[in-house]
């Protein structure tokens, strides 16, 4: 299989460009993801329709994924419950090697095909779930065994890739490519292609939660009340959506600990 990830970057001579022709250069190759995304809405709406459908029957969403697409999933599924006030077994990022590889690359870790399997059933995983595997280059065999098991075991499956007919596009029963195209750096695929999937996370968890009920209008009635910034901004949503004072609305969100509880008990 041609991977594209792998191509030859456009650019040669990188060492001997200033600073501003490097920085203009890379912005370049930046602006070309978010029309790459483009392409793949159709594909990201089904797999979106079909998450939502399973997690309102009580089904839990899963990512897996190793080096930068591991800590991309890792990273935005540990973002749902602090903006959606979700539990933190709804959303679950796992990455090969164990949470230590987050910080540091742990050699050989994507190349076990049975491994992923064995890190996801602590979970219980089941029909009810999603499974999708983020790969740039779409060969990465932890994330294949991983949706092979899944699919034998009736888990619905989808995946991020960055090459056209890879392997594991070929095992997700959802699949999304973006094609981005040769990274600036050769090879560097935590560059574009890491782009290209955090948008596509991005858009996945967001539409998700928000057909869940988290979002109301265009706030985050549900977020965590974890530091002081979010309390005030939690104050302001409460003042602007009952037209209570300052006073009241700090009274009610310490009262109710969320927003959404504050807005409905006004006046009771």
């Amino acid at each position: 299989m041609q991977r594209i990830t792998e191509s030859d970057s456009k650019y040669e001579h990188l060492e001997k460009m200033s600073v501003s022709e490097l920085l203009q250069n890379i912005n370049n190759e930046d602006k070309t993801v978010p029309f790459a995304v483009e392409k793949a809405i159709p594909n990201i709406e089904a797999l979106v329709n079909a998450i939502v459908e399973r997690m309102l029957t009580g089904g839990r969403l899963f990512y897996i994924g190793a080096g930068t697409s591991g800590r991309l999933g890792v990273v935005d599924a540990s973002e749902c419950p602090p903006t959606y006030g979700v539990p933190h077994d709804l959303v679950i990022g796992i990455i090969a090697g164990g949470d230590s590889a987050i910080r540091k690359a742990v050699e050989f870790a994507e190349d076990d095909e049975k491994q992923a399997w064995i890190d996801l059933k602590p979970y219980k995983i089941n029909p009810k779930d999603t499974l999708i595997g983020i790969a740039a280059s779409g060969t990465t065999p932890y994330v294949i065994g991983g949706l092979q098991e899944a699919n034998k075991h009736g888990v619905l499956t989808g995946c991020i890739v960055c090459n056209a007919n890879s392997l594991v596009a070929a095992e997700a029963q959802f699949p999304v490519e973006v094609i981005v195209g040769p990274e600036f750096v050769t090879g560097s695929t935590r560059m574009k292609s890491g782009t290209a999937q955090k948008l596509v996370l991005n858009m996945i968890s967001t539409s998700v939660m928000i057909k869940l009920g988290r979002v109301k209008g265009n706030k985050m009635v549900d977020m965590q009340l974890s530091n002081h910034k979010l309390v005030d901004r939690g104050i302001n949503m409460v003042m602007n959506a009952t037209g209570a004072n300052k006073e009241v609305a700090e009274r009610l969100l310490n009262e109710y600990g969320s927003v959404r509880k504050a807005v409905e008990n006004y006046n009771n």
